[in-house]
């Protein structure tokens, strides 16, 4: 048995991780309501985003959810959700993705990377005000983009990360500073988790498997950086989202130091997978998946259509989480092989394409 029921607000909860995030726990939590909060942009294909948010629909009751169409960037938004809703935990998703995009388009990352975060933790901080109980925990969405200068591997959330090399990576580390300063300023529980490589069903049409998809498909070339020599360290998002529930149950403890402060109720950590792959394996399984499904006809010849191409600006050759913090305090370890997410994500593709 559950205690009573509490608020949990979601921003970004269209996105990949919100929508699977909001449906496990409407459907495994009935300690919890949901509130969803997201602007509907088009950076991505739209109908996607609302199929998200109509598999939400046709699994909750209405007591149970609530969505709400607007941007964390908008301040008066947020302090409307806030009060009306007086969540308890809040789970800060909304972010503008992708490094490549960051070169070409930096003011929306600074609008909702920064902006947005800001007004999610003013928000919190006064959700304390007049002697209320407020958010209990405020976990936040970061990306092991940050790592993109690092030499070593695996990465670890105690190596340095001063030097970011895209504006996307620069606006994450960002949050995590001023996350930092409020867990300080105001004890304000709060745990950041650095995303590596998500990839799914229904997942983000910009990332690169899906991007391989549509062009296999399409018969056009598909182009792997860094000459083939590029790693990465998928995470399905089942994955994901199994320890993003581990993690918002359990905020980091308020505890007050020698000098009668409070010593911040901060926590970071990778969220990965642990073992990097390379990206022509990857894209050589995830074709065969392709043909299994029936996507892709059985004599489909992908030689033809790869193309081996130099590193792109703001990239890294490697990405490897160190995950021992979230296996040792959590008990988190990620069970999907890459061979079943990529058999799943071929089987939705196929059923999601001949359905529109």
């Amino acid at each position: 048995m559950y205690n009573k029921r509490k608020t949990i607000l979601i921003t970004g909860v269209a996105g990949f991780i919100g929508g699977a995030l909001a449906k496990r726990i409407l459907t495994d939590r009935n300690d919890y309501r949901v509130i969803g909060i997201d602007n509907l942009n088009d950076y991505y294909d739209l109908n996607i985003k609302k199929m998200r948010l109509n598999e939400i629909k046709c699994i909750v009751k209405n007591s149970d959810w609530a969505f709400v169409e607007g941007d964390i960037a908008e301040r008066k938004i947020i302090d409307e959700v806030f009060a009306k809703y007086k969540p308890d935990i809040v789970i800060n998703l909304a972010a503008q993705a992708g490094v490549r995009y960051s070169i070409t388009n930096p003011d929306v990352y600074i609008n909702s990377n920064v902006v947005g975060f800001y007004n999610i933790l003013e928000a919190c901080r006064h959700s304390y005000d007049n002697g209320e109980e407020g958010v209990q925990h405020l976990v936040y969405a970061s990306s092991s983009s940050v790592y993109v200068s690092n030499k070593k591997t695996p990465y670890s959330t105690d190596d340095k990360v001063d030097n970011p090399v895209s504006l996307y990576a620069a606006t994450k580390k960002t949050d995590e500073l001023l996350a930092h300063a409020y867990s300080k300023l105001y004890d304000l529980p709060c745990t950041g988790l650095r995303f590596f490589t998500v990839y799914g069903p229904a997942g983000r049409p910009d990332m690169a498997y899906y991007g391989f998809t549509d062009k296999l498909v399409k018969g056009e070339k598909i182009n792997i950086f860094n000459y083939g020599h590029c790693e990465r360290d998928f995470t399905y998002i089942d994955d994901i989202v199994e320890g993003i529930m581990r993690v918002f149950s359990r905020a980091p403890e308020r505890k007050v130091g020698d000098d009668g402060l409070p010593i911040p109720p901060y926590s970071l950590y990778n969220i990965g997978n642990g073992c990097p792959v390379k990206l022509l394996d990857f894209v050589r399984i995830l074709h065969e998946e392709l043909i299994n499904a029936g996507v892709l006809p059985k004599n489909h010849d992908i030689n033809k259509l790869i193309e081996l191409v130099p590193m792109q600006p703001g990239d890294v050759p490697v990405t490897y989480a160190d995950t021992s913090a979230l296996e040792k305090e959590f008990g988190y370890k990620p069970t999907t092989s890459l061979r079943q997410g990529l058999k799943a994500f071929a089987t939705w593709y196929k059923t999601y394409y001949e359905s529109i």
